[in-house]
């Protein structure tokens, strides 16, 4: 192995370069999510993420041009032949400021006047674009209400009387207010296609604005280190048409059927005669906990164990079982079942 820092530099970085070209041709990502895409704040698809990613390509490009002025002046200085000469005797000893006029204008221009003007520039940008993310109307039809606990999202719609969890659905178009509070400790609701960051805290009460120029499903993580599992609190938007909206609410507004069959009626006492009653509340029975998540239509959603499994049978019986193998450290825990006992449960909350 070579001694050379430069050399060393060199082969990590094209190390570097050649696993992103890997990913690119179709390797697998690091990062992989139950909803088949991962975000990017490069790729808005709504009017405060676009201006969002105006004001990081310009921070960008701002870069490159300081990054490649700075480079140029460091080459002209190390390569252009310079004669020694001496200070004249009169200016021998004396403070910085008395430099020829030339090298004055270097110091001032480029340590002082050139960076503040830069730095003044990308201000200016910046609380534009607060400005501009900020001075949006919500529609007054729809409030969604998201509360994050370690380490899952309940999400609540007040002014339709239901509460989901890890999803939320908002209709194409229209920018709608959530309202967020931390159940535990601070969490960070980030959005990468649809807006910035913002927390979760408890005692307070946060707002952002969501809006969807298109319909589609986006990927949302906590962005503030929350505990062990933090890595492991996703959430999914899924922006569509104000008419499926409409009916998605209509079906949450409703309240469980009863059993309409044996295998039905034996999943739903297994359900009730378990622990799971203390936790989590299914609409139209006596589970009422508000411990867990909210299960009364626990089947239309799109993941489990907030964002990192797809929502499909045996995920679902791997995680009754055994959660703690799936998300080490959240509260829930293992649920001792036997096969027709787990056959029968996995049926009625399906």
């Amino acid at each position: 192995m070579t001694s050379r820092p430069w050399m060393r530099a060199a082969l990590a970085a094209g190390a570097a370069l050649w696993l992103v070209a890997c990913e690119a041709d179709g390797a697998p990502s690091v990062t992989t999510s139950p909803v088949g895409n991962v975000p990017s704040m490069l790729e808005p698809q709504g009017p405060a993420a676009a201006d969002i990613a105006g004001l990081w390509w310009l921070l960008f490009w701002a870069s490159l041009v300081v990054l490649a002025l700075v480079l140029g002046l460091m080459g002209w200085g190390l390569w252009r032949r310079r004669e020694p000469r001496e200070l004249p005797t009169s200016m021998r000893g004396r403070p910085e400021r008395d430099l020829p006029g030339g090298e004055r204008t270097w110091v001032v221009g480029g340590g002082i006047v050139l960076p503040t003007g830069v730095l003044i520039g990308v201000l200016a940008a910046t609380l534009s674009v607060m400005r501009s993310t900020a001075n949006v109307e919500p529609s007054p039809d729809i409030v969604i209400e998201v509360v994050g606990h370690q380490w899952w999202w309940e999400v609540r719609y007040p002014g339709q009387d239901f509460i989901t969890a890890n999803e939320i659905r908002i209709p194409v178009g229209q920018p709608v207010e959530l309202r967020m509070t931390g159940n535990d400790v601070i969490h960070s609701l980030w959005i990468p296609e649809l807006n910035g960051k913002m927390d979760l805290i408890p005692g307070r009460t946060t707002s952002l604005i969501l809006q969807a120029d298109q319909a589609g499903e986006y990927l949302a993580q906590c962005a503030e280190f929350c505990g062990t599992q933090h890595a492991k609190m996703r959430l999914v938007v899924v922006a569509e048409t104000s008419e499926a909206f409409a009916q998605w609410v209509t079906q949450q507004q409703a309240d469980v059927a009863e059993p309409a069959d044996e295998e039905l009626r034996r999943g739903q006492q297994v359900f009730l005669g378990a622990a799971c009653v203390y936790c989590h509340t299914v609409r139209g029975t006596n589970a009422s906990g508000r411990v867990g998540p909210d299960l009364t239509h626990l089947a239309s959603r799109r993941t489990l164990a907030a964002g990192i499994l797809p929502n499909n049978r045996g995920h679902l019986a791997g995680w009754i079982l055994d959660p703690q193998a799936l998300k080490p450290g959240n509260l829930m825990p293992p649920t001792a079942l036997s096969g027709d006992d787990l056959a029968d449960l996995l049926l009625y909350l399906e």
